[in-house]
């Protein structure tokens, strides 16, 4: 049996060895390695893969999430409506450009934004809400949306984990994580379900003005060569990593494919395990599983570390995203906040484990990873 691991790489570059070698010799050759057009043409492909407008990218998804917020002219002290259960990046760039990250509740299920708390959570001074595409799946677009255009609020859609997901809305129409609130991110880090060899990101809007503002800001603010007229930032994809990333985006469809087959093999096996709690599902998403997330029961969570020693002693890798919270994270504790106030975001913090997940896991390992779990929990 091949090697478990969380994400394999190895064997996904041996698959397309030829395509991703021939794109990367390609840029060499050229010596075009900043703004060459691998990276146009990649944006292009992808804007025909998702229905975007426009796709604008950038050096990594945290970029993603900043470029999109300067570009939306919020200023100091506007609240910007975040999950509490999610990466710290969501948060961090709120932070960082002195806006106020007002943190909700998840759903126990879904384990993405709370759409109930996301409304009580609106004042006067919230002007945009971040959804976060948590594990692969799509928040509740529509309801969100619906409250945005309520309110008045923008919509920044966190897809860093949920492209290829798609959403379909009540009346039937579908679109693509990423391309439904005024501005989309996405990030191109290696283990994500279209990652490349290093960094890179990207935003996705149907705005024509926000387009053209986006990549001022992720050209230190430049419209016009040398002609500064907003603040911005030095944010680029290089050519290299767009030509691994147009290498691979013609099988996105078949990576989600290979990833939702394993997912269905690992809820199999869970089935009915009542210490066992298979990842929920939103109706209205399809399920790309850039992670398979599990919910430990009540019994055995106290016991994670200890059944992750033991899939660790049999060779198989397991992680816990998200051990802390954003509103406990030390960096950001703030006085609206304490422990308890967000209490299914702090269960999951101390029940979920992700198994091994990505586009090359065969039968054998599958088989492998579910009895030794199912034996893991049972022994705790």
């Amino acid at each position: 049996m091949r090697k478990i691991q969380m994400v394999d790489l190895q064997t996904q570059y041996m698959q397309i060895k030829g395509d991703i070698d021939r794109g990367i010799q390609e840029v060499i050759d050229s010596a075009s390695f900043v703004k060459g057009k691998k990276v146009q043409e990649f944006a292009e492909h992808l804007q025909e893969y998702t229905g975007a407008r426009h796709v604008i990218p950038v050096g990594n998804g945290t970029d993603a999430l900043q470029i999109a917020l300067m570009s939306l002219g919020l200023e100091r002290g506007d609240e910007v409506i975040t999950p509490t259960f999610t990466f710290i990046a969501t948060a961090e760039v709120v932070a960082l450009l002195g806006l106020t990250p007002v943190v909700v509740d998840v759903d126990w299920e879904t384990m993405n934004m709370d759409v109930e708390a996301v409304r009580r959570a609106i004042t006067p001074k919230t002007k945009a809400i971040v959804p976060v595409h948590l594990f692969g799946q799509c928040a509740n677009m529509e309801e969100l949306l619906g409250i945005a255009a309520e309110k008045g609020l923008y919509v920044v859609e966190d897809a860093c984990q949920g492209i290829g997901s798609v959403y379909t809305f009540s009346d039937g129409r579908k679109a693509q994580a990423g391309t439904m609130g005024e501005i989309g991110c996405t990030s191109f880090f290696p283990s994500k379900n279209l990652g490349c060899y290093g960094d890179g990101g990207a935003l996705f809007t149907n705005d024509d003005e926000l387009a053209a503002r986006i990549k001022a800001i992720a050209n230190h603010g430049m419209m016009v060569r040398y002609h500064h007229d907003i603040v911005g930032v030095n944010s680029r994809l290089d050519t290299i990593q767009a030509a691994v990333l147009d290498a691979k985006l013609p099988h996105l469809d078949e990576y989600i494919s290979s990833r939702q087959t394993a997912a269905a093999c690992y809820n199999e096996a869970f089935m009915g395990n009542e210490d066992i709690l298979t990842p929920g599902k939103n109706a209205q998403s399809t399920h790309v599983y850039h992670q398979y997330t599990l919910r430990l029961s009540e019994r055995v969570a106290p016991y994670r570390a200890d059944i992750q020693k033991k899939l660790a002693d049999k060779g198989i890798p397991s992680m816990v995203y998200y051990p802390v919270p954003l509103h406990l994270q030390k960096a950001y504790q703030d006085a609206r906040y304490k422990e308890g106030d967000f209490p299914v975001a702090e269960r999951l913090s101390g029940c979920v484990m992700s198994l091994p997940m990505h586009t090359c896991l065969d039968d054998e390992q599958l088989r492998y990873i579910t009895e030794n779990v199912l034996n893991a929990v049972k022994e705790v």
